[in-house]
Formats: structure tokens, C-alpha cells, sequence
């Protein structure tokens, strides 16, 4: 009897992690938790609704979402953190929530409501390369995005990462606000 063939697709993958989640925990747990949670409710799950996105997996202080189409995963992340930005500036920076995000567009393979491969593995190291508050993107997405964003994108070259056998071309985003016809002034 032969196994079944895995299912695959492509999509458009966003690893978002936040910067400093084990000190801000160590430091206050509860109001940790209730600001990532309000933060979550009224920025991040609007936002990827909105840009056609599916949580896939949360895992404390990082999500994995996947989405059909790259531009919108790309104008997704610019918003969501242009938003955080401007919602945390009055926030003293050692108590500020920021998060990091990495996007790549590649096949996956799907088992049940999870997603696995190289694609979904390149965006978690992708969102490793971010500064605090930033976006980095692989090659096929800045192929994909490339003269339909407003946001530049800063070639970082071909960077070694963490069991990827192969150099990942990277894309540093310098983020700025992005507007399509059917979601001017989502922010």
C-alpha cells in the first residue's frame, strides 16, 4: 500500500516574533500578556483578516500566518508595524512591545490546519535577520512585491542562516505606509 502524496501549495508565509518577550515577562507577566493580547485583538488579527490571512499557529509570542497572496502579506506586515510603532511611541523603550517579521513565498506542505517546509522555515529565519520593528523578505517575495508597494526594499545579500543548506537572499523593508483601493486608511 502506498502512502498518500503530502498535500502542497503555494503561499505567501509571515513569521512574526516579539522582541524581548522573556524579559518583559520577567518583568511584569500580567501586563505583558493583556497588552500582547490587546495588541493581538485590535492590530494584528484585524489586519490579516483584512489581507486575506490565516493564522495557522500562535505560540506565545510569535505567530505564523499564511497568506494567498504576497503583496498583501507584504502590506499587511508594513501596516501592522507602522501601527504598533505609532501606538508604542509613548511607551517607555524598555517596556515598548515590538515584534520582528519574516516573509517568504514558496510551496508548502499542508497536514491538517498546519503548514511545514522550507518556505514556512525560510520566514522564521527571515524574521530572525529583522531589527526590532522591522521586515525582512527572501528573493521571491521582493521578485513578487517589486514596483507594486510604495516601501523600498534594501538588498542585504545573500545571508547564511541556521539549517538552510542554501544562502537566502534577504530584503531589508524600509517601511513605509502602503495604500491599496480597498483598504485606504486601514491603519
Amino acid at each position: 500500500m502506498e502512502s498518500p502524496v503530502p498535500q502542497r501549495r503555494l503561499a505567501a508565509i509571515l513569521a512574526s516574533d516579539m522582541v524581548g518577550y522573556s524579559r518583559l515577562m520577567e518583568v511584569d507577566e500580567e501586563g505583558t500578556l493583556a497588552r500582547q493580547n490587546k495588541h493581538r485583538k485590535e492590530r494584528f488579527d484585524p489586519k490579516i483578516a483584512a489581507y486575506h490571512g490565516r493564522i495557522v499557529k500562535s505560540t506565545g509570542d510569535g505567530l505564523l500566518v499564511e497568506f494567498p497572496s504576497v503583496v498583501d502579506t507584504f502590506r499587511c506586515a508594513v501596516s501592522v508595524q507602522l501601527a504598533m510603532s505609532e501606538r508604542e511611541a509613548q511607551v517607555a523603550e524598555a517596556q515598548r512591545i515590538a515584534f520582528r517579521i519574516g516573509i517568504n513565498s514558496r510551496d508548502i506542505v499542508i497536514d491538517g490546519d498546519d503548514i511545514y517546509g522550507d518556505g514556512v522555515n525560510i520566514a522564521a529565519r527571515l524574521e530572525a535577520l529583522a531589527d526590532t520593528g522591522g521586515i525582512c523578505v527572501s528573493r521571491s517575495v521582493f521578485d513578487q512585491v517589486k514596483g507594486k508597494v510604495k516601501s523600498e526594499l534594501e538588498d542585504l545579500g545573500a545571508q547564511r542562516v541556521k539549517n538552510i543548506a542554501e544562502p537566502i537572499q534577504v530584503y531589508r523593508v524600509r517601511m513605509q505606509p502602503e495604500v491599496d483601493a480597498g483598504l485606504q486608511g486601514y491603519r
